[in-house]
Parts: structure tokens; sequence; C-alpha cells
């Protein structure tokens, strides 16, 4: 697998870290059907240039690699969320959707503007939901009633809303979050921080705003960035992230039918390692420990909610 690596007239942001180029073969076997359900494209920035609003320029990761690694690691579809260095132009996204021969969906980001005519060539495209993304450093603020306007319109599609928030946002978001009405997908379970208690008042309010919303679905992605002890050796020695499995196995196990996993390839904004995509599928088992966890997880759940059509 080729390297990433920068092309076009820009520079990437200073301290960025490219992606893990040879990942490892896992000794995890994945399940047939399975789903990497986040993951992204950037660019390339020849091709696809970036948003002039962006808070952060990439290295180039295209369609042709993120599916070189699918194939490597053993899925068999991929779910491509729209990246924010992207804004609301989703050619990226698209395109690589509309290559998959339907083994990609894809998740969008549109504006209060959007038509009804754009979202429905969207959805011939693949896509199947919109991203509301409230972290403070990587977008500006929107307000909310013009994210209601925007599931308004998408709601007839069936699509659903994916959220990225950060563990010490959601009371003041809780009751916005819990007015939508579609189907919504929390983007790595809100980032609680793991160095706390997994049966702390913090992580209990997620948990709660997951009870109390039987629309709201998890990720349980990105222990390599929500984890506090860091890095596993290389090697790959199994209790790899272990700060971050309690908090990840408590959701699987409560809300089995309500969960997906992804690489979250090829790993924005990461500081201080960069994951090797072999050792995060190693990394399944230990938050998904039997065999029906794993079907769920990985193809029961993400077939249900971005392939329900059947095709």
């Amino acid at each position: 697998m080729a390297h990433g690596d920068v092309t076009g007239d820009f520079t990437k942001t200073p301290g960025w870290l490219d992606w893990y180029f040879r990942p490892s073969k896992p000794r995890f076997q994945l399940p047939a059907g399975a789903v990497d359900a986040h993951c992204h494209v950037f660019g390339p920035g020849a091709e696809f240039p970036y948003a002039p609003e962006r808070k952060y320029t990439p290295c180039d990761a295209s369609a042709d690699q993120l599916f070189a690694l699918r194939d490597h690691l053993g899925f068999e579809r991929n779910v491509i969320v729209q990246a924010t260095c992207h804004g609301a132009d989703n050619s990226a996204m698209v395109d690589a959707v509309r290559r998959s021969n339907g083994k990609a969906r894809g998740v969008a980001t549109v504006r209060r503007d959007v038509t009804p005519e754009q979202l429905a060539e969207l959805h011939e495209a693949g896509v199947r939901g919109v991203r509301f993304n409230f972290v403070k450093r990587l977008v500006d603020a929107v307000p909310t009633d013009a994210l209601g306007e925007i599931v308004e319109k998408i709601a007839p599609l069936g699509w659903h809303v994916v959220i990225y928030f950060e563990a010490d946002d959601l009371p003041d978001l809780y009751d916005f979050f819990s007015s939508i009405k579609t189907d919504v997908v929390v983007d790595h379970m809100g980032r609680p921080d793991v160095s706390k208690d997994v049966d702390g008042p913090e992580f209990g309010l997620f948990l709660q705003f997951m009870r109390d919303n039987p629309n709201v679905w998890c990720k349980v992605t990105c222990p390599e960035r929500l984890t506090v002890s860091g890095a596993p050796a290389l090697d790959g020695e199994q209790d790899a992230y272990a700060d971050v499995v309690p908090f990840s196995r408590r959701v699987v196990e409560e809300f089995p039918d309500r969960v997906l996993w992804g690489t979250d390839w090829p790993h924005p904004n990461l500081k201080s390692h960069m994951p090797d995509d072999g050792l995060l599928v190693d990394h399944i088992p230990l938050i998904a420990p039997t065999a029906e966890l794993q079907q769920k997880l990985l193809v029961d759940n993400p077939t249900r909610l971005y392939w329900h059509e059947g095709v």
C-alpha cells in the first residue's frame, strides 16, 4: 500500500501524522459481510480541493488507498464519512462511494439551504446520512435551528444524523440531540475521558442518553484517539488501549443492536501516534467478546442502518 503524500497547491498542517502505510494483517478474522462503518477520504487535493474555511490541511488519502485497506483487513464494505477539511463539498466522498461498486455508503455534510434535488442526487449516489460536528476546535458553531431544518429535509429519505461532540458538551446539547426524530449515530462514544470512572457521572450521562433515546446508536471507535495510557507495543499485545476497553465494552453489552465499529482511517488530527489498522481490528474481540456480539457490531447493525434496501 502506497504511503500518503502531499499533492496539489497546499501544504499539510505542521505536525500532521501520515497514515500507517504498512498495516499488519489482523489476527482476528472478521465475520463475513463485515463493515468498516467509519472512515474518510482526503482529496487527493489536486483533484478534490480542500475547503478554504478548513481548520486543517491533511495528507492525501484516496479512495483507492481506502479500498486497498478494506481488502487487506478483511472488510467487505465501508461507510465513508465526510471530512471537515472538505466542508460541505461532498465531491471526494461521493466519488469514492460511486466507485465502490455498491460496497460503500456515505455520510454527507450539507448546509441549511440544501435543496430536495441535491439531496436526491446524494441519495442516488449512496449517501444515507448527514453529519453534525460540534467539536469546537474543528468547526465554527452552527445554530441548532439551522440543523433542525436539515433534519426536516432528510427525514423523508430515511437518512440518519451522525453527531460528533465531546463529553463536556453533552449536558448543553442533551435536549437538542434528544429532539432529533431520525436515527442518531454518536461518533466515538461522545469522546469520554477514559481516565475517569466508567461508572462515574460523566459516562453515566451518556449511557442515560442512550437509554432515554432508543433511536440513538453509538460508534465504539477510536481507542487510539481516546486512550490515556498510550499506543500498543509493536507486537500488538492483547491489552492494547486497555483504558478504553471498559467504556466500549459497556456500550456494546448494554446496547448490542445499536453499536457500530470503524477504523477512522486515515485518523485525522492525531498528535501522539498513528495506529496500525491491523492492530485496531485485533482490538475488536476485547470490546465484543462473543461471536454473537461481533456479528451484530460488524455485520447486522451496519447492514440494517446503511443497506436496509437490500442493495
